[in-house]
């Protein structure tokens, strides 16, 4: 008889678990690739379309899947070297290569402004739900009455939905990635619990397992209401880690960009100062001379005026002498 074959059977083909990505966004987000040349982009303004908003809402999906990833293969340090202005460039190359032509900066300021308006609407759907007679639903609200509640006017219902999926995502992967470490802990302590005597306990056991029927309904009722509780909390503090994480990198930005304003602005004032000191010293040096020059022509005008009076008294003084001659003249013939 011959025996069992030896040969190792070739394992089962495994399909790939990660989501299909663009080929374009894997080359151009981690490390751009030596053949390809930089080209400066023209980034689109104004308003966003809600295209552009489910493509940014996609990207920051799948971002936040190739974040999980890759923090699970690599070092926290390198991990957080990573972080920051490079995800943000990872999600402006999806969106730039969907149709989505909004910088980095653009997709972080918006993403933000999302998570607002989202707890806002998250957060009065809940009450609404809980007294429904005061409340009507955010989705049959005008325009108006969101903005006389102080809520967000242009969130459309599939945006609410997509930011509550990526959410709910990445609260259960987070989960899924720390399980593994204590079933691998439980995975080690069947061999010591084997050791310990168990045989000499069963016999008593029976007779409290009988005469307390009711007890194993309560535990999963038990059970149930912390596990909710605990998800809870892990989806609000994930919400909020991802919100320091991105209100962090953006609040960073704008102190820069407020330091680089205020630098502008100082060196504007000071010039427009020194021009100004400058304006002021001229003025009064073309005031000195307005000044000097007043004073000339009062001196000519005064000098102009005793002049004429001075030959004016000489001509009065002639004329007295010629009459004088004259009526002198006229009596020396009247006495001959």
């Amino acid at each position: 008889m011959t025996g069992p074959s030896t040969t190792p059977l070739p394992p089962p083909p495994t399909l790939p678990t990660q989501p299909h990505q663009p080929p374009l966004i894997e080359g151009g987000a981690t490390e751009p690739s030596s053949s390809s040349v930089p080209l400066i982009r023209e980034y689109r303004k104004g308003n966003w379309t809600i295209q552009e908003t489910l493509i940014l809402i996609t990207a920051k999906k799948l971002d936040d899947e190739r974040r999980l990833k890759t923090t699970t293969t690599s070092t926290p340090a390198c991990g957080s070297r990573n972080t920051g202005e490079l995800r943000w460039k990872w999600v402006e190359n999806y969106c730039w290569s969907h149709g989505c032509l909004r910088s980095q900066n653009q997709c972080n300021d918006k993403w933000d402004n999302l998570l607002r308006d989202y707890k806002k609407v998250r957060d009065y759907e809940t009450k609404s739900s809980l007294d429904s007679s005061s409340n009507s639903s955010y989705w049959t609200l005008n325009k108006q009455q969101r903005k006389e509640l102080n809520l967000p006017s242009n969130m459309v219902f599939e945006m609410y939905q997509a930011i509550s999926e990526v959410l709910q995502r990445k609260q259960t992967q987070r989960i899924t990635t720390t399980q593994p470490q204590p079933l691998v802990t439980k995975a080690s302590s069947p061999p010591p619990l084997q050791i310990i005597p168990l045989p000499p306990s069963p016999p008593p056991l029976p007779p409290l397992s009988l005469h307390q029927p009711p007890l194993p309904p309560q535990a999963p009722v038990s059970s149930t209401t912390p596990a909710v509780s605990e998800r809870s909390q892990s989806s609000q503090s994930i919400e909020d880690s991802d919100d320091e994480d991105d209100s962090s990198e953006s609040k960073r930005r704008k102190i820069r960009n407020l330091g680089s304003s205020i630098m502008k602005s100082a060196t504007v004032l000071a010039q427009a100062l020194k021009t100004c000191e400058e304006k002021k010293e001229k003025r009064h040096i073309e005031l000195m001379k307005l000044e000097q020059r007043r004073i000339q022509v009062e001196e000519a005008r005064n000098e102009v005026h005793r002049q004429g009076i001075a030959t004016l008294i000489a001509a009065v003084t002639n004329l007295s002498g010629a009459i004088q001659s004259l009526i002198n003249n006229d009596q020396r013939h009247g006495q001959r």
